[in-house]
């Protein structure tokens, strides 16, 4: 079944559901690194989100969707960890029972996180089996709802409300970004982003942040198709490491991307060093990918107003040793 593409009404309408409940999180600003760069930056530091990833958004505004009966026989979802980790949270509060298909070599600091909210763990090996073909039997013998990690229309509608409050914000300020940064893995907050901005600062141009080996969006917006990645895993970038761009979310995105900056593995453990030595915050190398790609001058941020996603800060102790040695 298709689903049908979110609009921006949607995302007015999740921002309803999760007050309250999701953080309103900062809009930082930092001069060492608008110095760095040659312009002016604004932080959306959603690595202080609850669970620590923009990821709650999208699956509070999905489960607190869900009918009564679909309620009663519970979720599952699939991820390498974060949006494992708002499904479990969104779930805890809510009351509802919580299976989460994650890879085996998902970080630990992530497996924890979901167990310490209740959640059950399937585990898989992402090289030899579907992680789909896993959750779908799950809920083939239970009842349960899927709830995707990106290509789903309730989950891209709550991570939008990042979006929706970063413009806000700015309009406060009196500010009109000229681009903002945002790391792409499936695609969902990148979607859910854009149509923020097409609604209320269509001036701001788009751009997504991908790790190498795993830039299927780049790819795909170049060839005008979507495109699947060769490589499943291999990448400090776990948060990222999507096969290709989901149906809705290439939908939204194609037509409405600026382009795509490609970061390597150091570079994003280099914005992880950077984020903790200057911005005084703790970073995952997926959820610095945006800001990997501005510091290594992939997107282009001289002389300009830019908005760069911090996406999440969930990183295991040893990542992290080796992010500031890099």
């Amino acid at each position: 079944m298709t689903r049908p593409l979110p609009v921006f009404e949607d995302v007015r309408a999740a921002a309803a559901r999760l007050k309250d409940q999701a953080v309103l999180t900062p809009l930082l600003t930092n001069p060492a690194l608008d110095e760095r760069v040659g312009g002016r930056i604004f932080l959306k530091a959603e690595c202080l989100q609850r669970t620590g990833t923009f990821k709650f958004r999208g699956a509070f505004n999905a489960l607190s969707k869900l009918s009564e009966s679909q309620r009663k026989a519970g979720v599952v979802a699939f991820s390498s960890g974060n949006h494992a980790q708002g499904v479990a949270e969104a779930a805890r509060i809510l009351g509802l029972k919580a299976i989460i298909v994650m890879p085996e070599d998902a970080p630990e600091v992530k497996k924890a996180g979901v167990l310490a909210r209740g959640a059950q763990i399937r585990a898989y090996d992402r090289e030899t089996e579907s992680r789909v073909e896993i959750a779908q039997a799950l809920c083939a013998e239970s009842g349960a709802a899927l709830i995707p990690s990106f290509d789903h229309p309730d989950v891209i509608a709550g991570q939008g409300t990042s979006g929706l409050e970063t413009f806000e914000t700015l309009k406060a300020l009196g500010v009109t970004a000229d681009q903002l940064v945002c790391c792409v893995g499936g695609g969902g907050l990148l979607a859910g982003i854009t149509l923020a901005a097409e609604a209320l600062s269509p001036e701001t141009r788009i751009f997504g942040a991908e790790p190498e080996g795993f830039d299927d969006h780049a790819r795909s917006l170049a060839s005008g198709e979507k495109v699947v990645n060769a490589r499943k895993g291999g990448s400090v970038c776990d948060a990222l490491l999507t096969e290709t761009p989901g149906e809705l979310t290439y939908a939204i995105n194609q037509p409405r991307l600026a382009g795509v900056g490609v970061v390597s593995d150091l570079e994003a453990l280099q914005a992880v060093r950077y984020g903790f030595e200057t911005l005084k915050l703790v970073l995952e190398p997926g959820g610095a990918a945006a800001l990997a790609a501005i510091l290594s001058g992939k997107v282009d941020a001289k002389d300009k107003t830019t908005v760069v996603m911090l996406t999440g800060g969930n990183v295991d102790s040893a990542v992290f040793q080796q992010a500031l040695s890099a």
